[in-house]
């Protein structure tokens, strides 16, 4: 099996945004290089510059991915009016999946609640443990906007809560909410393999019968839950607005990520009428925690 690369250029400003984008995205590994010729110093009473003027990040895809379809998609993630130069190389096959389990160790997100891969030993109890292998599904806690996100649910579910996720990807919102203690959960996207990847990961943390896992479509017309998460990117959350509202009980939750900080005004815009707002922002990314008005205005 040979692997697939993607290379394009950002300035020294741009390069970790970009590099956050390329991974929630979809790619398995970002490199940054120098770009031209910049030795980077450091010495006493000076501060190390992060990265060079003009960095070259290279993402590793799987071989069948498209990557004009990705940069695309990192594009938009962005807000860029056009998808930047890139180019694309294959890579011989390598021991990349031994090289990537190295890469990650159990994470913990609030008090207790912890995302664990299934090959290290999982903290002990009483810790809530999701048991989570990274794979082409986005979301495996690591990215800003999945991180917020699993830190508002490790603080705010309650038992007999119902949950949905709009935008499951690997689950792990869904999945995570359920070990919490929430009733039930619906997880939801409309790519078929990672609805797929959903059912896998829901199996192997035992609330498979806790779940239901649909696209979009499939959802019941009258169905609401009292925390609703959507991870996406910025332009769909403008979009699905009026049913994300839809979706959310009143005086329920309405968790919205997967946004650049600066985006944040214009995506509150569209809610600010029906919820009350907190933006919570790391590393340049966002998440609006929205509580419903007890009815709508």
């Amino acid at each position: 099996m040979s692997w697939l690369r993607v290379h394009l250029r950002a300035d020294c400003g741009q390069a970790e945004n970009v590099s956050d984008a390329l991974e929630q995205c979809g790619a398995l590994a970002v490199t940054l290089e120098d770009a031209g010729d910049q030795p980077l110093f450091a010495g006493p009473g000076t501060e190390e510059p992060r990265l060079w003027a003009h960095t070259c990040l290279s993402a590793l895809l799987p071989e069948d991915m498209e990557p004009s379809r990705f940069v695309a998609e990192v594009a938009a993630l962005l807000g860029l009016d056009a998808p930047p130069a890139w180019e694309s190389d294959s890579l011989p096959d390598q021991d990349w999946e031994r090289a990537w389990m190295d890469r990650f160790t159990a994470m913990r997100f609030g008090i207790n609640l912890w995302v664990s891969p299934s090959w290290l030993e999982p903290p002990p109890a009483p810790a809530v443990v999701v048991t989570l292998d990274p794979g082409l599904a986005f979301g495996t806690g690591t990215h800003a906007t999945t991180a917020l996100c699993l830190e508002w649910l490790a603080a705010g579910t309650r038992a007999q809560m119902d949950v949905l996720d709009f935008g499951c990807g690997s689950g792990i919102l869904a999945i995570a909410a359920l070990k919490l203690g929430a009733r039930s959960a619906w997880a939801v996207d409309i790519d078929g393999g990672a609805l797929s990847v959903t059912r896998e990961n829901a199996q192997r943390n035992a609330v498979l019968d806790r779940i239901r896992i649909a696209d979009p479509g499939s959802l019941p017309p009258d169905i609401d839950a009292d925390i609703v998460v959507a991870n996406i990117l910025a332009d769909p959350l403008v979009e699905l607005a009026p049913r994300l509202r839809g979706l959310t009980r009143a005086g329920g939750i309405l968790l919205l990520s997967g946004m650049l900080s600066g985006q944040v005004r214009e995506i509150e815009q569209h809610y600010a009428r029906y919820f009350d707002i907190e933006a919570r922002v790391r590393d340049g990314w966002a998440m609006l925690v929205c509580r419903k008005f007890p009815r709508d205005c």
